[in-house]
């Protein structure tokens, strides 16, 4: 469990505890109370220095959090004031500062959450799944999207209602129960519960061996062919994209373990990571419609066949990668801090 940095000093502290309400909050129905509510939740967050925080920084994020709870102005000071001592004021500033890409912050939180990460990984998606589960969330923290130039990371959707704790696992639930899902938009229909409908033919009729064969035919077919795809784009990403492929998916490492290796920090091998799975993903979908001239419905099923009965070894295309020593130009330690490679 990592310890938490350092916290300012008693005169520094007591000099950013000084409250100047942000200019939209004071749109809000106050009491005279309010500025020395905030002003306690300042103190309270024992925000570290190494943190990088600004206190007008983290009143704006009071600020998002009174709006998403009351939506509008209308809402009495007690209210407000109430609200703002019941925040996970700790936890918010950690969010904040994690969101900004300080590296302090994703040190601490790496070492503080990780562990419950994985544990609510394992109870919410089983052992063979809970690794790839975790691990694909760090990059959505850190934030992939853009918008207006700017990152979207998902720690601004956290609003200090909750633990952090909590909050993340709710999070982690989510993107499981969304993945079944999409999953499941392609599955068969059930005549029972727990029973899978039989194949029909176009005449009704329960389908016959020969239709079974047929399908199994078609399935090899297109298995082959999403295999011969995928293989031709994993030769193309660029090397150090594949090496971490090839790190993660053929030697089993952990995301420290591939920072360590690259230089780079975990969260940005999360991130690249999830970047370089959803590039290969387009690039063979972009294959099968333009070379192979597939509808999207074949496109679709192509990918329930494979994932169904998933027969591919990735080792041939990325062994020779893992194995390779690091490639040229890797940062040395000092850059390896740097969330915003």
């Amino acid at each position: 469990m990592a310890s938490r940095p350092t916290n300012p000093s008693t005169e520094a502290n007591a000099r950013r505890s000084q409250v100047a309400l942000p200019e939209r909050l004071v749109t809000f129905h106050f009491t005279s109370r309010i500025p020395d509510a905030i002003g306690r939740c300042w103190k309270k967050a024992l925000v570290p220095d190494e943190w990088g925080l600004a206190r007008e920084q983290f009143f704006a994020v009071l600020e998002r959090s009174i709006a998403h709870r009351f939506g509008d102005t209308s809402t009495n000071g007690e209210a407000i004031e109430a609200y703002l001592e019941s925040l996970h004021v700790s936890d918010l500033a950690l969010a904040l500062a994690c969101s900004a890409g300080n590296a302090a912050a994703w040190d601490f939180f790496v070492g503080q959450f990780r562990p419950e990460l994985y544990r609510a990984a394992r109870a919410i998606a089983g052992e063979a799944n809970a690794r790839e589960l975790a691990d694909s969330l760090y990059a959505e923290l850190y934030g992939l999207r853009e918008s207006d130039g700017q990152r979207k990371s998902l720690f601004d959707y956290f609003h200090g209602r909750s633990k952090l704790s909590s909050w993340l696992r709710a999070v982690l639930a989510q993107r499981h129960i969304d993945e079944i899902r999409r999953l499941r938009k392609t599955e068969p229909l059930e005549d029972d519960p727990g029973s899978e409908r039989s194949e029909i033919s176009v005449l009704g009729a329960p389908a016959s061996n020969s239709a079974n064969a047929a399908i199994d035919t078609e399935r090899t077919k297109y298995v082959a062919i999403l295999q011969a795809t995928l293989a031709g784009v994993l030769e193309s990403l660029e090397p150090r994209d594949r090496l971490r492929l090839a790190y993660y998916y053929v030697d089993d490492r952990t995301l420290a373990e591939i920072g360590r290796s690259l230089g780079e920090h975990e969260a940005t091998v999360s991130r690249k990571l999830e970047r370089t799975r959803r590039d290969v993903r387009a690039r063979v979908e972009t294959a099968l419609r333009t070379q192979k001239e597939w509808t999207e419905a074949q496109i679709r099923l192509c990918f329930e066949y494979a994932r169904g009965e998933w027969p591919f070894d990735l080792s041939g295309s990325l062994r020779s990668d893992s194995s390779s020593r690091r490639p040229t130009g890797q940062p040395d330690a000092a850059s390896a801090r740097n969330l915003g490679d």
